[in-house]
């Protein structure tokens, strides 16, 4: 069967059949929801994604912990993207709550003076906002392509980092996606932060870059701690290509070395899913919210979950 028809009958089946097998459920969300982030409080489930429209910053709640979702259509967490950036490109959120009743908003948006996307953050005294820019990004990476993809993480002696991808694909490269000739680098850098989250601390570290199986880029870095091990996720391959995949690698220490596993966690073809990228684990590392397409012109990206097992090192789905 030629792969065309093969994609068309796989995006008919995504959007309107939830997955059967118990540890992936979707769609949850069936809205363009791309790079999606969650966030867990006392008070709620979050999740935050990439604009659509004209919302800078899509929300969506769950009443039960992850397993049922409603996207808030008509609220755009982040109406402001700061004086620094337009409107548009608002990419990949993730949102920390610093524990003093303040939440803070990792996002990517486009500088004009740069020419790049940078990394910025915003504040709110609510999970959904609205939130309040700062007046001028944490990180660009100018010469390397800009800066894209933020994360927050904090380690167990209270420390606070972001993780981001240097957008080296964005220089050109040819390709789906940028980068088809290799010649950029796409490294995720880890750059520590004072207990605001908010100003940075030092020179960012690169702790990861692209191997012989990721294409031309990895991206969508996120960090946490799992039983005393560091484990980076993050997508490889080009996000408009049925070889976008869910990785991850692992450390003993948060600036490294980190290894990557044998195998991607998710990659196209498990449980029927298309192109899986973008994911965003809760802190315990158990659960998971992601993206995968439903339809590539125009390209239209649904929020499935997933909950994750462990042996060892070792995830599985």
């Amino acid at each position: 069967m030629p792969h065309s028809i093969r994609s068309l009958i796989a995006f008919a089946v995504l959007a309107t059949v939830p997955l059967a097998n118990a540890a992936v459920y979707g769609p949850v969300i069936s809205d363009d929801f791309p790079d999606p982030a969650i966030l867990v409080t006392s008070s709620g489930t979050y999740a935050f994604a990439t604009n659509s429209g004209s919302v800078n910053i899509q929300v969506a709640t769950s009443p039960d912990g992850g397993l049922t979702w409603a996207l808030l259509s008509e609220v755009d967490a982040l109406p402001d993207v700061g004086a620094w950036a337009t409107t548009g490109n608002t990419w990949a959120p993730d949102v920390i709550d610093r524990k003093d009743g303040t939440f803070v908003m990792y996002y990517a948006a486009w500088s004009p003076s740069q020419n790049t996307h940078c990394v910025g953050a915003a504040t709110s005294l609510t999970p959904t906002g609205p939130y309040t820019p700062q007046s001028s990004p944490i990180a660009c990476q100018t010469a390397g392509g800009g800066a894209i993809d933020p994360a927050g993480f904090q380690d167990v002696d209270g420390t606070r980092y972001i993780v981001y991808k240097v957008d080296g694909s964005s220089l050109g490269g040819g390709g789906p996606c940028g980068n088809a000739n290799g010649a950029y680098a796409t490294p995720i850098m880890l750059q520590a932060m004072e207990a605001d989250g908010l100003t940075p601390v030092g020179d960012p570290v690169q702790i990861l870059d692209r191997g012989v199986y990721d294409g031309p880029l990895i991206e969508a870095p996120v960090l946490i701690l799992h039983e005393g091990t560091y484990v980076l996720s993050f997508s490889s391959n080009c996000y408009n290509t049925d070889l976008y995949d869910i990785s991850y690698a692992t450390a003993p220490f948060v600036f490294g070395p980190y290894t990557k596993a044998a195998s991607p966690l998710l990659v196209t073809g498990d449980y029927n899913l298309t192109a899986p990228g973008g994911a965003t684990s809760r802190p315990d590392g158990n659960f998971m919210v992601f993206h995968a397409t439903v339809n590539s012109n125009p390209l239209t990206r649904y929020m499935y979950t997933a909950t994750v097992t462990w042996d060892g090192n070792i995830q599985s789905v």
